[in-house]
């Protein structure tokens, strides 16, 4: 379930879900740019819309789906246009990692994480025992994914996967998905006008794919359906620490934790491909935020999301399974932070770069051009900061004398122009 998502993040009055009338906010996802561009679109047409539909009938029968379930649940389906706008114009992610991590942990939301555990405190407690994932870890999941259950999404996910699979641009994928779908519909966990989720076909309270929920959803309560979109939260909560589980999440190891570097530092050797013990990080000084040794939780990487005047991590194999989940380090730093707090934990101690600012999708294309036109491989211009991006401007900062810590910011571009 490789998926990045990314949504504006406001607050809402409401909650039912939660116990009493509280103050929400949404979910919060960080998005990568859509393969392919996410220039404006002049015209959306659903032109052959309705002959498609009747091609895919015979196709999704031929795999056995049956023809009055497809019947039944296209009933009323339409194209939505609306849904393609969104898709190639989805606002790029330019957050920073501190005004992410402002919202994704922010004091409302680990005030209503706790109250969602404290709630559903049994059930976590069983399902961390059956999978070895964290409660709070979980809860923080919940927490991004749908601020709690209060915010699912309420498209039609026939219709919105239906538009998808549609379009040329990732028509493949999505058809994939809406088959899926209707596995899911014909087993009988749903029925079509419920099963709803967002306009890109996640669904429910931790926002499963068609495919990850066939691959990975559980029937928690025993009711003889994997229920991930109604009220009772369990089924879904269960199947994300069930994704995990399957995604190799080590029992007893953190996600990270926060750590302070030693003067001298070494900074080339930072980043997710630089792999030490703990006792080599503790041989080179790096500490916790505690002054003490780090432990030994097996290899670890240090990673900057802020460069060398932000926060460092230290990162542990559960960090990589987080990130099968979604694949933005901003949210798997989010959701072991926001983890960390609904369990009582510190906030982050060290400062951030606050006068900095994101990088707009024409300036990371930029940055990678001008890196390739001095001769430091990015990987490409895709405006997608990977590690072979961070890894050229590391490169860069080194020839110029610079702190190489990687980190991709208007500093660096200005220097390369």
């Amino acid at each position: 379930m490789k998926r990045v998502f990314a949504g504006a993040v406001v607050a809402l009055v409401g909650g039912a879900a939660l116990a009493g009338p509280v103050v929400v906010e949404t979910a919060v996802r960080p998005l990568a740019r859509p393969a392919g561009g996410g220039l404006p679109v002049a015209e959306v047409s659903g032109e052959g819309f309705g002959a498609w539909v009747e091609g895919f009938k015979v196709r999704a029968a031929a795999k056995g789906i049956a023809p009055e379930l497809l019947e039944r649940a296209f009933d009323g389906v339409e194209y939505d246009p609306k849904i393609i706008t969104r898709d190639r114009n989805q606002n790029e992610f330019t957050k920073t990692i501190w005004e992410y991590l402002d919202t994704a942990a922010s004091d409302l939301r680990v005030e209503n994480g706790k109250a969602a555990l404290k709630r559903e405190r049994a059930a976590l407690e069983a399902i961390e025992a059956e999978y070895g994932v964290p409660k709070e870890i979980v809860t923080a999941i919940w927490g991004l994914e749908s601020a709690y259950g209060t915010y699912k999404g309420d498209t039609d996910i026939v219709e919105a996967l239906a538009t998808l699979a549609h379009d040329s641009r990732r028509g493949a994928f999505f058809e994939q998905q809406l088959m899926a779908a209707f596995e899911i519909l014909q087993a009988g966990d749903v029925a079509p006008r419920d099963m709803k989720g967002s306009w890109a076909g996640a669904m429910g309270h931790t926002q499963f794919m068609p495919t990850s929920y066939l691959g990975h959803a559980v029937d928690f309560t025993g009711d003889g359906k994997r229920d991930i979109w109604g009220d009772n939260p369990q089924d879904a909560l269960a199947s994300a620490a069930a994704y995990l589980a399957d995604a190799g999440w080590v029992e007893g190891m953190p996600w990270g934790l926060e750590v302070v570097l030693p003067e001298g530092f070494d900074y080339e050797i930072a980043g997710e491909h630089e792999v030490r013990s703990a006792a080599e990080w503790n041989a080179m000084g790096v500490r916790d935020v505690e002054g003490r040794p780090v432990p030994d939780h097996g290899p670890a990487s240090i990673r900057l999301p802020g460069g060398a005047k932000g926060a460092a991590f230290m990162t542990f194999g559960n960090f990589m399974v987080l990130e099968r989940y979604n694949t933005a380090d901003a949210y798997v730093i989010a959701v072991g932070h926001l983890g960390d707090l609904i369990a009582g934990g510190k906030r982050i101690q060290s400062g951030w770069p606050r006068e900095d600012r994101a990088l707009t999708l024409a300036e990371r294309e930029e940055l990678q051009t001008r890196l390739e036109a001095a001769g430091f491989d990015p990987g490409g211009v895709d405006g997608k900061i990977g590690p072979l991006t961070l890894a050229a401007v590391r490169a860069f900062q080194k020839s110029i004398g610079v702190v190489p810590d990687g980190y991709a910011s208007l500093a660096v571009l200005q220097k390369l122009r």
